[in-house]
């Protein structure tokens, strides 16, 4: 989730194509029962989550290539434990855009329908 500086002097949010996972993507995914693993990368759990998501140091937990996402409220620091895996030749994992916060937002229930695959006040497995 880079930031961009715009001519004006503003920045903006910059989508980065295979490092990160669109909201509506990942509801698909989910939608379809081809879901990836789910990595909660918070240091503390928040009230909401994703079904199904795990608790564990990607960094040292997570299989080389696994297809996973990781996310947080924000986006920000999943973004950043990516980039690090990247380095590190593992290319399984993304970030959920926008974390939980946008996924919560852009999945309106009255289009998509009740089930979004979120879970409010359950601390991850």
């Amino acid at each position: 989730m880079p930031v961009t500086p715009r001519p004006d002097g503003t920045t903006g949010v910059r989508f980065e194509e295979g490092l990160e996972i669109s909201p509506c993507e990942l509801f698909r995914l989910l939608r379809d029962g081809r879901a990836p693993l789910l990595v909660d990368a918070r240091r503390e759990p928040g009230e909401l989550t994703l079904h199904e998501a795990r608790r564990l140091d990607p960094r040292a937990e997570l299989p080389p290539d696994t297809e996973a996402v990781l996310f947080d409220d924000d986006g920000l620091a999943a973004y950043e434990v990516v980039r690090e895996l990247r380095k590190e030749g593992n290319t399984g994992a993304r970030a959920l855009f926008g974390g939980l916060r946008l996924y919560d937002f852009a999945l309106d229930p009255a289009v998509v329908g009740e089930e979004r695959f979120l879970a409010r006040g359950q601390a991850p497995t």
